[in-house]
């Protein structure tokens, strides 16, 4: 095991009806004004909106709108954000919804208190100094972005999705109340399922160093995800199941998985993100088209953890017998496997292979995921 540091700072306010304690807790931190980011008008209809204002108003707290923020969250939604935060002199940023609404209330965040153009913290032309206190109401599991410092937005006119990491964007307090998550689609379950396997996998193929321990939690993780899916297609409003998926997706992403591992890289990510930067494909699903086909050109590099990922979770021998159990039971809930199904052409896989590069070259992989590489990989997602 390697030497390593852990620390959250994120306090998790879990459970029942823990949505009407963020006044409570927005106050406890001096806060009196909130730019409140939120995506569709669900969260009126159905009443959260509602709960949140009666709460904000118990503490006198203030509230701006910003709403209309989509899945693949685009940066002309974070620069009105942070446009609003400046113009309205908010103390801090509240998000209200799932991991798309939550990393661009980061970026805004970040980009309040920063002087020049938001995209440069996302092309490391800029440094994130401060940001502006961030609250969550998390309506849908899958990110993790609740309890790291991480936020993921592609900028919609050069078609690249990139990351900003900083000790300032980690959330002061997120709350998580698994009863919110109960109107979520199949489709966004099944993919927000493909999304929290592709985090617990990067780091447990690809690192050079990974404890046992640290194997174990992945598995765990990954069995949770596997089983409570198949349970909640069943019965959406299956608390202990829909709870048990939530804090699974938390823990995928937090930084405990990473501690004591080392050289560990995000591929499957770095891939799909392409995908969605071009097609707006939603994310988690092009992670299970992503996944099955990597998994297939790497495994040769890391035969002892492939074979003992068939065993763990599928209870089978070989790498390529987990493999395609893998891609048996992404094809069994209903997520795709396949370029295809998004209507992705194959006479487009040279368009999507320089987009690839170039990320490849961000996330500095790109002595490994050469053209050749990327071209091979995609070839085995058509």
């Amino acid at each position: 095991m390697e030497n390593f540091s852990f620390h959250n700072p994120t306090q998790i306010d879990f459970g029942k009806e823990k949505e009407k304690l963020i006044g409570e807790h927005l106050a406890k931190h001096g806060i009196k004004k909130v730019l409140l980011c939120f995506g569709s008008d669900r969260i009126k209809r159905d009443g959260l909106f509602d709960t949140v204002a009666d709460s904000l108003a118990q503490f006198n707290i203030s509230y701006v709108e910003c709403g209309g923020i989509v899945s693949n969250p685009i940066m002309a939604k974070v620069y009105e954000g942070v446009q609003l935060a400046k113009t309205e002199k908010v103390d801090a940023i509240l998000s209200v919804g799932g991991g798309s609404v939550l990393d661009s209330s980061k970026a805004i965040a970040a980009g309040a208190l920063y002087e020049g153009d938001t995209w440069d913290l996302f092309i490391r032309k800029g440094t994130i100094e401060a940001a502006l206190p961030i609250f969550d109401i998390l309506t849908m599991a899958a990110t993790g972005s609740e309890m790291n410092c991480g936020a993921v937005v592609t900028n919609e006119k050069t078609q690249q999705k990139y990351s900003i990491n900083s000790q300032h964007t980690y959330p002061i307090v997120s709350i998580i109340n698994p009863v919110l998550m109960q109107s979520v689609s199949n489709d966004y379950l099944v993919y927000s399922a493909a999304d929290i396997i592709a985090h617990s996998i990067e780091g447990y193929f690809t690192a050079s160093i990974h404890p046992h321990f640290q194997s174990r939690l992945v598995e765990s993780i990954i069995k949770t995800v596997m089983e409570t899916t198949e349970i909640l297609l069943r019965d959406p409003k299956d608390y202990t199941a829909r709870a048990e998926f939530a804090w699974a997706s938390t823990q995928a992403l937090n930084g405990l998985t990473y501690s004591g591992t080392a050289g560990s890289s995000y591929p499957n990510h770095m891939i799909e993100h392409s995908l969605s930067a071009i097609y707006n494909v939603p994310h988690g699903g092009g992670l299970s088209v992503i996944i099955p086909a990597w998994m297939k050109w790497y495994h040769p590099q890391n035969p002892e953890q492939f074979a003992r990922f068939a065993k763990e979770i599928f209870n089978l021998e070989t790498a390529e017998e987990g493999i395609a159990a893998l891609e048996n039971w992404f094809n069994k809930v209903g997520t795709p496997t396949r370029l295809g199904q998004f209507a992705i052409p194959a006479s487009d896989l040279e368009k999507i292979t320089r987009n690839v590069l170039g990320n490849a070259e961000y996330f500095g992989i790109g002595t490994i995921y050469t053209e050749d590489v990327i071209t091979t990989i995609l070839n085995n997602a058509f």
